[in-house]
């Protein structure tokens, strides 16, 4: 009489995986694995859930196999050129605290003419700034700074390039 009762009660006690998702979160677990006989609900929640996750599958398998078809390749050469003179190496330290050109004995004759003609601060009347303005004075022009360069097999040159 003890063994009936004790397999009554197994046959109503849940199992394992039906109380796992009754409790779980995952969108449609707790229709498919519901108490009791399968009905044309449970059958229509299993397709679905079955559905999406082929389709999941399917998509995250398309872009794996297209991740390892490697479609962009980038090959950057590194060229050294054994003379560069930075574009705005004059203007750096051009004034020493007296305001007045520091080290004029390592300047060319040229270059140390156009230092004392901005270095002249007599007539010098402040403008608003402007960035843009600034960007155009301080910046470095692309033709002195692209020594070779080719895209998808053709050269290219400074002027394909814009800012």
């Amino acid at each position: 009489m003890k063994g009936d009762s004790e397999d009554s009660i197994e046959s109503i006690r849940p199992s394992n995986l039906q109380a796992f998702a009754n409790s779980s979160t995952l969108h449609g677990m707790s229709h498919i694995f519901a108490y009791g006989h399968m009905t044309f609900r449970r059958f229509l929640w299993t397709l679905s859930f079955l559905g999406s996750l082929g389709l999941l599958l399917l998509v995250c398998m398309d872009r794996v196999s297209y991740y390892l078809e490697f479609p962009h390749i980038t090959k950057l050469d590194e060229v050294a050129a054994p003379n560069l003179t930075f574009p705005a190496g004059e203007l750096l330290a051009l004034l020493n605290e007296n305001y007045q050109i520091a080290n004029t004995h390592l300047a060319e004759p040229e270059i140390l003419d156009a230092l004392k003609e901005k270095a002249n601060f007599v007539n010098f009347k402040p403008k608003q700034f402007n960035m843009t303005d600034f960007y155009n004075r301080t910046g470095h022009d692309i033709s002195d700074m692209l020594l070779q360069c080719t895209f998808r097999g053709d050269i290219c040159f400074p002027f394909n390039f814009t800012t």
